[in-house]
């Protein structure tokens, strides 16, 4: 599973792209809903050596006609971005002849208002090209911590939480999310899974990520695909590490693998039960239920 944070910022659009359009009504911009989607090629590579790739390009149809969404996760500012940002748009707008529109979406406050600010490309006598990015950041997505709300967009509330993961509101997100999530359908078991791995994702190595595994392993234990096991193991994998740490077990490399690599979810709650105590990993892993299932 990838870990960053930035990949969940805009594939969360890409698993729904009719986001776009809810999300911009609280920037004050309304957008029409697509009715279809085409997701194009990210490499926007003119000539080598160099090269240049936006996160996520989407081809947005919609009633009133075509729209090119370039979506950029930005965790910091970059003074070299701007100029990047702009060689996106006017490479596509040449290439696909459709209108683009930047989205770029900032966990950050501070980055936020940088990135929103318009940037005038040419000399002082005379302005050639005005960059204007529409920027989401945590102050531009509500909290949404009911369940009922997240219950009617899924999407958006991932994005809420990944915005707000060090806001002091992000627990109550999650708590709804959770149970949002747990109202879908089993045969909606592939479409939560996506976004119980996009929130991961995107709320990196806070606070809000360990709460998250914690809910995952709980509440959402009724998933028995293969993505949902993994998840659910992954997590009690980090949680055993954590604990080991805190305790002051020390852990090898070549034990750290054997945590990581376990996937089965009852094994590793079997070790976290005996790393309560244990003063080694030699105590953690000894049992007389071990019956070789972490082997492999």
């Amino acid at each position: 599973m990838v870990s960053s944070s930035h990949e969940a910022l805009h594939r969360i659009f890409q698993q729904d792209p009719g986001l776009f359009a809810r999300a911009a009504r609280h920037l004050g911009v309304a957008f029409p809903p697509p009715v279809s989607t085409v997701e194009l090629s990210t490499d926007l590579t003119e000539t080598q050596p160099l090269k240049r790739r936006v996160d996520t390009l989407l081809q947005m149809n919609t009633e009133d006609g075509s729209a090119l969404l370039a979506v950029e996760s930005q965790g910091r500012p970059a003074p070299d971005k701007p100029a990047s940002w702009a060689y996106y748009l006017s490479y596509v707008y040449a290439k696909y002849r459709i209108p683009p529109v930047l989205l770029v979406v900032c966990a950050d406050r501070g980055t936020a208002e940088w990135a929103a600010r318009q940037v005038d490309i040419g000399p002082r006598q005379w302005c050639s090209l005005s960059l204007r990015p529409l920027v989401l950041g945590p102050d531009d997505v509500p909290v949404i911590d009911s369940p009922d709300d997240a219950a009617r967009d899924i999407p958006l509330t991932v994005l809420s939480a990944a915005l707000h993961r060090r806001d002091p509101g992000a627990d109550a997100i999650l708590n709804a999310l959770a149970k949002a999530l747990k109202g879908l359908s089993a045969d909606d078991e592939n479409t939560a899974t996506t976004f119980i791995e996009l929130t991961e994702q995107g709320l990196g190595a806070t606070q809000a990520a360990e709460l998250w595994r914690h809910l995952m392993a709980v509440d959402l234990s009724f998933f028995q695909s293969q993505t949902a096991q993994q998840l659910r193991a992954e997590g009690r994998a980090k949680d055993l590490l954590l604990l080991l740490g805190h305790r002051g077990v020390e852990v090898s490399e070549e034990d750290r693998q054997r945590i990581v690599g376990c996937g089965d979810p009852d094994v590793l709650g079997l070790w976290f039960s005996n790393a309560l105590t244990a003063t080694s990993t030699a105590e953690v892993f000894a049992s007389d239920g071990e019956s070789g299932a972490d082997a492999g």
